[in-house]
């Protein structure tokens, strides 16, 4: 059976930063913690009974927004309201999302203590320039700190988010970023580029970034220097230490299941093999959420689109996927592949050992270019 994971949105931030597409609101008044956790158990009430049977969450991951702007009290007794209702795995992964600019000894502690083994920390950059530039609350001083405060709180396993490509960055100081990261200890980290996404400030006011080619260049001297340092790339923008890599991101990658709460989550569900897989997806508005909108209606991904599914998320794993591995997701048989595989083979984007594909380095550069291929 597919590992089955639970992914828990938190609307609100601080501040909507510039680059940001997520479902994120900047606070304007007090959060109404209690009647989000309220919303977030009714939620998962309501997906759970979308299972044919029970089954075991592996993996929660509560993203954002900013989930570290909720108190211990209401996470604690957010957890205490999911076990009542499914079965935890005994060495299931619990990551929470942090703003640096939330980081408190004692909070955070307390969130160690509830069980939350992960954090993932958005940091973004250590340049004070660079952090102004993309509107984050937080300085390159509370960025360093915020990792200091996760290792003292009992954090052994933990992210940093980097990004890069940005407004005035030379390569030096991407190299910079990346060399500050490694020297705080991370367990992981994601390295990916600044990209203007529609229905955000920057792309509706772009900032002039660098050249792409000068990109490019620097972003392979940073990878280089993430392996130097025992940082394996294991998915296109994540980069780990060995057996830390994500577990919950991994599931999403190779198909998995996941249940997806709370304003804007998205979840997907095999109920049976090809022709009923579902997504769900929640209301973004906290407001519309919060008035009972959670009780979304499951649609179906119709079979002839789960190749393309299947390859979206796989073929951004460094690993790539074996054939049983994609029968046993979707159902479906090699053909259903075909002729997409040939032609890849052919012109190199893939490479095969037996009943196994990965991407050639070429293909890796052209991913888009790959997945075309496979569309219907």
């Amino acid at each position: 059976m597919l590992p089955l994971s639970l992914y828990i949105h938190f609307p609100w931030c601080i501040r909507k930063c510039p680059y940001c597409d997520f479902n994120s609101h900047a606070v304007k008044e007090p959060i109404p913690e209690q009647l989000y956790i309220d919303a977030l158990l009714a939620d998962l009430r309501s997906d759970l009974s979308l299972l044919p049977t029970p089954r075991q969450i592996g993996s929660i991951f509560m993203g954002g927004g900013t989930p570290s702007l909720f108190s211990p009290d209401a996470l604690s007794r957010l957890f205490a309201g999911i076990t009542q209702m499914v079965e935890l795995a005994a060495d299931c992964e619990i990551t929470l999302e942090a703003n640096p600019g939330t980081f408190e000894s004692a909070k955070f502690a307390e969130f160690r203590a509830l069980g939350i083994n992960r954090l993932s920390i958005g940091i973004q950059s250590f340049s004070d320039r660079h952090l102004q530039i993309l509107g984050r609350v937080h300085s390159a001083n509370e960025a360093v700190a915020a990792a200091e405060i996760a290792v003292k709180a009992g954090f052994d396993n933990f992210n940093l988010d980097l990004m890069f490509g940005l407004p005035e960055q030379s390569p030096e100081q991407m190299l910079a970023d990346v060399q500050t990261a490694i020297d705080l200890a991370p367990t992981h980290i994601s390295f990916y580029q600044l990209t203007l996404e529609p229905n955000t400030y920057f792309h509706k006011f772009p900032p002039s970034l660098p050249d792409g080619d000068a990109i490019f260049a620097a972003q392979k001297r940073c990878q280089q220097l993430l392996a130097g340092h025992g940082f394996r790339q294991y998915e296109v923008s994540a980069y780990a230490k060995s057996g830390r890599e994500s577990r919950h991101n991994k599931n999403y990658w190779q198909f998995g299941d996941y249940l997806g709460i709370g304003a804007g989550a998205h979840g997907k569900i095999s109920r049976t093999l090809p022709g009923d897989i579902v997504r769900t997806v929640k209301p973004k508005s906290p407001e519309h959420y919060l008035r009972g909108g959670w009780a979304a209606k499951p649609e179906p991904i119709p079979v002839a689109q789960l190749p393309l599914e299947f390859l979206m998320n796989q073929l951004r794993l460094k690993a790539g996927f074996d054939l049983a591995q994609f029968h046993a997701a979707t159902g479906l048989a090699e053909s259903s592949l075909q002729p997409g595989l040939a032609i890849c083979l052919e012109q190199g984007l893939l490479s095969r050992q037996q009943t196994h594909y990965t991407c050639t380095e070429r293909g890796w550069d052209l991913l888009d270019l790959v997945l075309e291929k496979f569309i219907d």
